[in-house]
């Protein structure tokens, strides 16, 4: 039997893949880069009122996540929330309002009236794009989890760390904290089923409507 067709095709996959994976790389420099020229004047004031709100603490906060192949690595947000939210969450874990591996509260007392604000508009995330350009996430990709998220993943969750997390990404853009836990996984598995640089595109530009009408997020 020959099997020359099944090994061209192959090889063909792999330079299409290497070639993807190239220029993806290429667009989140780019684009992390510029998103933080434009971005400096919003993160400037976002750091004064955050500061205003609440002195005693950061106002990055960084925390352990998981990353490509269940690497851990230190993800950057603006602080949305009181000093103390982490010694908190135990006391709210029964309350939270998505099934599963994941922690979301609507009206989370822990987020500060400057961080609802930043975290209504996305504006929190903005310090990932350090992340980004330091390879550790991607402009689109499954949102990196937490240790303790990951420690409750079936087999099938588990394939959203076989790829580089995002910034953003495919449920996202579709329905944001209004999604249960295994629609994400759904969505994100979706994503990278069929990955390629104009899904990339397009999951970009539905971000800027997402945010812009932000109703779904918290």
């Amino acid at each position: 039997m020959d099997y020359r067709p099944n090994v061209l095709r192959e090889r063909e996959a792999r330079r299409t893949f290497s070639l993807y994976s190239a220029m993806k790389r290429t667009v989140d420099l780019l684009g992390s880069l510029a998103g933080l020229a434009l971005a400096s004047p919003v993160l400037a004031v976002a750091a004064a009122l955050i500061k205003w709100e609440d002195p005693q603490g950061p106002v990055i906060f960084s925390q352990t996540r998981i990353g490509k192949d269940g690497k851990p690595f230190r993800m950057y947000k603006l602080r949305s929330m009181y000093t103390d939210a982490e010694d908190k969450l135990k006391e709210l874990l029964d309350r939270n309002e998505i099934n599963g591996a994941m922690f979301k509260m609507r009206e989370d007392p822990r987020v500060t009236r400057v961080g609802r604000f930043i975290r209504k508009t996305s504006i929190d995330e903005l310090p990932q794009l350090i992340n980004v350009i330091k390879g550790e996430m991607s402009l689109v990709g499954p949102r990196p989890p937490l240790a303790r998220e990951v420690a409750e993943y079936t087999e099938r969750d588990k394939k959203r760390l076989s790829v580089t997390p995002g910034c953003t990404g495919l449920w996202q853009v579709s329905g944001r904290s209004s999604l249960s836990f295994k629609e994400m996984v759904e969505l994100d598995i979706a994503y990278i089923e069929k990955r390629c640089l104009w899904l990339d595109i397009k999951i970009m530009l539905r971000t800027f409507k997402a945010v812009a009408g932000s109703r779904d997020a918290f």
